[in-house]
């Protein structure tokens, strides 16, 4: 059986892989996770779990399975993603507040025979949020690492009306994708 390297940092991602009864080890994978002019928010968020995925296998010595994942949001056709401070914040957030917005996860896995991304869109509807909801959600510490500003399985949770198609998605990795493309490859 091949060895799983998870190129990524995500506290989330590993749990969500343990969920599925998938023994992993953590790899860092830098990238520059710059979107290009021409790029459409799925080629961006797809290219960006790709690199990962292959940063990972260089750096593994071209050896073994190693996923890549990564987490846009995307509101009215523009990408929201981690704030750079409470400002910042507080901008997405009010972005968000009364709208639905998609949630976009790329998964990748590459190993030395093969290369493979695939893509999830989510829709998350939040409640109209007040000023001193969004000032309180700050001050939690939650939505400052996370895409879009916010963590779905935290204290955000409640701001969340209505979802299609898949919360772990959201979270951070596909499960029932993941599963799927792990599957696929041979000797695994």
């Amino acid at each position: 059986m091949m060895k799983l390297l998870l190129a990524s940092n995500s506290p989330r991602r590993g749990e969500l892989l343990s969920q599925i009864n998938i023994e992993y080890e953590r790899i860092s994978a830098s990238i520059d996770e710059t979107k290009q002019a021409e790029e459409s928010s799925e080629q961006y968020v797809q290219r960006l779990a790709l690199e990962k995925a292959q940063a990972g296998w260089q750096k593994n010595e071209q050896q073994g399975l190693v996923l890549g994942a990564d987490t846009i949001v995307v509101c009215d056709d523009i990408v929201i993603e981690k704030p750079t401070d409470k400002n910042h914040a507080h901008k997405m957030m009010t972005l968000l507040s009364g709208n639905t917005h998609r949630v976009l996860t790329a998964v990748a896995l590459v190993s030395n025979q093969q290369q493979a991304v695939k893509l999830v869109s989510t829709e998350v509807t939040f409640k109209k949020l007040t000023k001193q909801e969004i000032s309180d959600y700050w001050e939690t510490g939650e939505p400052q690492d996370k895409a879009g500003g916010y963590g779905i399985q935290g204290i955000a949770g409640q701001f969340v009306t209505h979802i299609s198609g898949s919360y772990s998605a959201v979270v951070g990795l596909p499960l029932y994708e993941t599963a799927e493309l792990i599957k696929s490859f041979k000797g695994l």
